[in-house]
């Protein structure tokens, strides 16, 4: 089972869209988001809902209306849309296990209750490492990786694609 939902995804490649070869933000309607990678246009738009209440996309009023990123990419991170999206996932609930021995007669002894337990310390450390980890990566820097990775062909068809659906 994954740990974060396809929202988070579509979230991703959503914004990365919104960043062009040159690292400059290009405002787009979620129906031409959601038509360029072939997503479910109900579902990116609620999606899309929730990246407005975070703060990190706001609607563009006017003909063609749409969507511009209400922050520089690169102050955008992966962690910021997963937030946005999924809300605060937790990798671990401890249930105090170490509390429940059938050998302690219901009644554990202070020692077995002393302190953090030694389980959820570890996985509150692996918490915060990928938590870190997502705050590293900004829209930016996913949207220049698939630009440096992707044919100059590549750039050219997604802006004549845009500007197509502009005219």
């Amino acid at each position: 089972m994954a740990f974060y939902s396809s929202g988070v995804e579509y979230g991703i490649h959503s914004l990365m869209c919104m960043v062009d070869s040159k690292g400059d933000a290009r405002d787009m309607s979620v129906r031409e988001i959601a038509e360029l990678q072939s997503v479910p246009y109900d579902y990116l738009a609620k999606i899309f809902t929730r990246l407005s209440k975070a703060g990190l996309v706001r609607s563009i009023e006017g003909k063609g209306g749409g969507f511009q990123l209400a922050k520089p990419a690169e102050h955008i991170t992966v962690k910021d849309v997963a937030m946005a999206i999924d809300g605060e996932k937790r990798i671990f609930e401890c249930r105090e296990i170490r509390q429940r021995l059938a050998v302690f007669d219901e009644q554990p002894p202070e020692w077995a209750c002393e302190g953090i337990c030694g389980v959820r310390s570890v996985m509150d450390m692996a918490q915060q490492r990928m938590e870190e980890a997502l705050a590293q990566h900004t829209i930016l820097d996913l949207a220049r990786k698939m630009y440096r990775k992707a044919p100059d062909e590549f750039v050219i068809e997604v802006q004549e694609w845009i500007a197509a659906r502009k005219a």
